[in-house]
């Protein structure tokens, strides 16, 4: 991975946030550490009735729970391109399938997997499908989860109740059988950025009618923050948004496919910045990336792999720019890994796509994974 400044930093040990179990299987059942959902005050949300197609919440699902070969970093297994993750208020997980539209709440105890609705409308040709999901800013009110999908016709923003039709937020983002995007990520200011892909077309990236090759921001109707609905152009391929604190928001660029060469990279994003000029914060060649996931936290950014089937960390000074050499963990250990989402203990959720047309799964893929991340990638004894 080539990076942008040099020196040797230590690890952050801000990431060590808890010393607890993370995983064990209780006889019980999964306790939540928090609400699942509290019955909502006021107007109810604008929403659909529940779809035909939804199974009834709270149902067990068809994947396995994670004690498969008692591998304590596996909470679910079974399933088939799990794209899609957004965490809970309970310490549980809500897990979108790209190919199947199906959504599932995984549990860190490793409980069985509960399937609670299937997603309708979906196109999964190409690189298309079910893709980010996030919780509206006001989960514990409205009870929505929105998702980007994609369409025979283009991608989109929707949102949800569980169990209930989606209706539309953003429609007519560029969809193409490469570079569909898929990143979604609400941050401190309630407003939703949305990472979008040049559908195939990298003239879409920095054309200013086209919202292809963009991350966009709105608020959680849709609407335009400040008049515009861009935020950030000239990007290839968004896979992924991820912030910490109130200002640091970087982005998963992939440009590794059957039509585009290259390295991916991770862009530190800046309102108004055009990334087809503005250097990144790192690269990463080819044969490393195929990058579908970031999670990041104070002093460091954590990208997931498909191509490399790793988890790349890279430390930041206080100015947020990378230092050090990378560190690496879990590689080959679990083939591709996608989607990378950092939780309130220090613990890493990583979902593999293996079942994806591209790589070679096991008889119990695809999983979630949740781990946490070593102190020191030389040290870790993963």
């Amino acid at each position: 991975m080539r990076r942008r400044t040099g020196g040797r930093a230590s690890w952050p040990v801000v990431l060590l946030l808890a010393g607890t179990v993370l995983t064990g299987c209780g006889s019980d059942g999964y306790e939540p550490s928090g609400p699942f959902r509290p019955k909502p005050e006021g107007a109810p949300p604008e929403v659909g009735p529940p779809s035909s197609q939804a199974p009834v919440p709270g149902q067990p699902a068809q994947p396995g729970s994670g004690d498969t070969d008692g591998d304590p970093n596996v909470v679910a297994s079974g399933l088939t391109v799990p794209t899609g993750l957004t965490l809970m208020p309970d310490g549980s997980a809500l897990v979108g399938e790209r190919d199947t539209g199906r959504i599932i709440q995984v549990f860190p105890d490793r409980s069985p997997a509960r399937e609670l609705m299937t997603v309708p409308g979906i196109d999964t040709s190409g690189d298309g499908g079910l893709l980010g999901l996030a919780l509206s800013p006001t989960f514990l009110e409205d009870g929505l989860v929105y998702a980007y999908m994609t369409t025979p016709t283009d991608n989109r923003v929707v949102r949800f109740p569980i169990g209930g039709t989606p209706n539309d937020v953003f429609t007519g983002i560029p969809r193409g059988d490469v570079h569909n995007g898929g990143a979604l990520v609400f941050g401190l200011d309630g407003h939703l950025l949305v990472g979008t892909g040049d559908a195939g077309n990298p003239a879409l990236a920095t054309d200013p009618t086209s919202t292809g090759g963009k991350v966009l921001r709105m608020d959680v109707f849709g609407r335009p923050v400040n008049g515009d609905i861009v935020f950030s152009r000239g990007h290839r391929d968004v896979t992924a948004i991820c912030a910490t604190g109130e200002t640091a928001v970087y982005a998963t660029d992939a440009a590794t496919d059957a039509a585009t060469t290259g390295p991916d990279q991770i862009d530190a994003l800046t309102l108004g910045a055009n990334y087809a000029l503005a250097p990144p914060l790192a690269e990463v060649p080819a044969e490393e990336g195929g990058l579908g996931g970031c999670a990041a936290a104070p002093g460091a950014i954590f990208l997931g792999a498909l191509d490399g089937e790793r988890i790349t960390a890279l430390t930041l000074d206080d100015a947020g720019a990378v230092v050090g050499d990378p560190e690496e963990f879990l590689g080959g250990q679990y083939g591709r890994l996608r989607t990378v989402v950092l939780d309130t203990e220090g613990a890493l959720w990583i979902t593999t796509s293996n079942k994806d047309g591209v790589g070679t799964p096991a008889e119990d893929d695809d999983k979630v994974l949740r781990i946490l991340p070593p102190s020191s990638a030389g040290n870790s004894p993963l």
